[in-house]
């Protein structure tokens, strides 16, 4: 397993929906963890690079309703 991160930035506000929806996406396989930063409007995401890639992860919070932008801080080594 490698781990890595990627930060987001999100377009739209999440409500509740969205959160529930997040909830189906931590049970992804490869998926280790999600955090949301609502102010700066950032979602942080540890993901197991040999199973997903960073276009995996963001089409995985679309379908959550999530609409991303682009990458805010990277990917980086989570390990």
């Amino acid at each position: 397993m490698t781990l890595m991160g990627i930060t987001l930035h999100y377009l739209a506000p999440v409500g509740p929906r969205q959160l529930r929806a997040m909830d189906s996406v931590r049970e992804v396989y490869g998926i280790r963890r999600l955090s949301l930063d609502e102010i700066r409007h950032l979602i942080s995401v540890e993901y197991d690079s040999s199973r997903l890639h960073p276009e995996d992860v963001r089409a995985l919070l679309r379908s959550a309703g999530v609409d991303t932008d682009g990458v805010a801080e990277g990917v980086f080594d989570a390990g």
